[in-house]
C-alpha cells in the first residue's frame, strides 16, 4: 500500500533535536513517514531522531549525495573505494535512522562534471559502487534508489533511459530506481512515458512542484503521473520534497535563491493533495 512522506529539507539539512516537533506535526497531519537528508556528521543526531520516529509511529525515509572527493565514477581507483566508504557510512547512519529507503543521486557526485557526455566506463563504475554499496545495505533490507537529475546538478543520469541503463548494469535487488517529478520536468519529453521506463525497477517517488513550492499549484501535469504510477502498479513512498531557504547554506548550494511556498502550507496542502490524487487514479 502507498504511504506518503514530508522530506524536512523544507526546514533544514541538518539532523538534530529541533526536528523532533516537527516531526509531530507531521504525524499530526496524518503522514506515514518522514525523510531526512544524511550529511551531518554526528551519529547520536541520527539515532536520537530514529528513535522518536519510533516513538510515535513515524516512518523513515532518507536522501543523500556524495561529492567530488568520493565520486563513484571518477577514474582513480582510489576516489572510487572512499565512494563505497562514504557509502557504507550513509548505510549506517539509514540503519540509526530505522531508515528503509535511500534515495538522492549516489551514482555519481553532486554538481561535479566533466567536459564530455557521460561514458560507458562511467556508468560501469557507477555500478561496481552501487553493487558494493548493495551489498552492505542488504544486511538491513535497506534499498538505495539512485536518483536522476537535471542537467544543471549531474551529467550521469539525467533521464529516466540513463538510469534504467544504470541499474541494469548494477542488477542487484537492493538497488533500485526512483523518480522525481521536478527532475523529470525538465528532462523528460513525455512523463507517462518516463515513468513505463523506469518502473519494473521503482522503489520510490519524489512529489515535487515544477518550481519545488506547493504540490498542485504549478505546471506538473499531476493526474498524467499519478495515473501512470497507479497503471504501473506503484505501491511505494509518495514523499514531497521541497525547498526553502530556512536552511541558508543548503538552499545556496542547490541554487535556491526565492521562497516558493511555507513549509506548512507545503506539508498540509500537499498532503491532501496526494491523497485526494491517489484516489482519483485508483485502479
Amino acid at each position: 500500500m502507498s504511504k506518503i512522506g514530508f522530506d524536512v529539507l523544507a526546514w533544514s539539512a541538518g539532523v538534530s533535536e529541533d526536528l523532533l516537533p516537527i516531526m509531530d506535526r507531521l504525524k499530526n497531519i496524518g503522514y506515514d513517514g518522514v525523510e531526512f537528508f544524511i550529511g551531518a556528521p554526528d551519529v547520536s543526531d541520527y539515532k536520537r531522531l530514529g528513535q522518536h520516529a519510533k516513538d510515535i509511529d513515524l516512518e523513515v525515509t532518507a536522501v543523500t549525495v556524495v561529492g567530488p572527493e568520493e565520486n563513484p565514477i571518477d577514474p582513480s581507483p582510489t576516489v572510487r573505494a572512499k565512494a563505497v566508504e562514504r557509502l557504507k557510512w550513509i548505510i549506517d547512519r539509514c540503519h540509526d535512522l530505522n531508515a528503509e529507503v535511500l534515495a538522492g543521486p549516489t551514482h555519481s557526485a553532486f554538481a561535479t562534471f566533466a567536459q564530455q557526455a557521460p561514458q560507458e566506463s562511467e556508468y560501469d563504475w557507477s555500478a561496481e559502487v552501487l553493487r558494493k554499496a548493495g551489498d552492505y545495505a542488504a544486511q538491513t533490507n535497506l534499498i538505495i534508489t539512485p536518483e536522476a537529475l537535471n542537467r544543471f546538478e549531474c551529467y550521469l543520469c539525467n533521464s529516466m533511459e540513463q538510469l534504467k541503463h544504470l541499474l541494469q548494469k548494477v542488477n542487484h535487488p537492493n538497488v533500485k530506481g526512483m523518480f522525481d517529478t521536478h527532475h523529470a520536468n525538465i528532462e523528460e519529453k513525455k512523463l507517462d512515458e518516463a515513468i513505463h521506463t523506469i518502473a519494473p525497477y521503482l522503489a520510490h517517488v519524489h512529489i515535487s512542484e515544477n518550481d519545488r513550492g506547493t504540490p498542485g499549484t504549478g505546471h506538473i501535469p499531476w493526474d498524467e503521473v499519478f495515473s501512470t504510477l497507479a497503471k504501473s502498479k506503484y505501491d511505494g513512498w509518495y514523499t514531497i520534497e521541497g525547498f526553502t531557504r530556512n536552511d541558508v547554506d543548503f538552499a545556496n548550494s542547490i541554487n535556491v535563491w526565492r521562497e516558493f511556498a511555507h513549509p506548512w502550507d507545503m506539508a498540509e496542502k500537499g498532503f491532501k493533495f496526494i491523497q485526494e490524487m491517489i484516489q482519483k487514479h485508483a485502479v
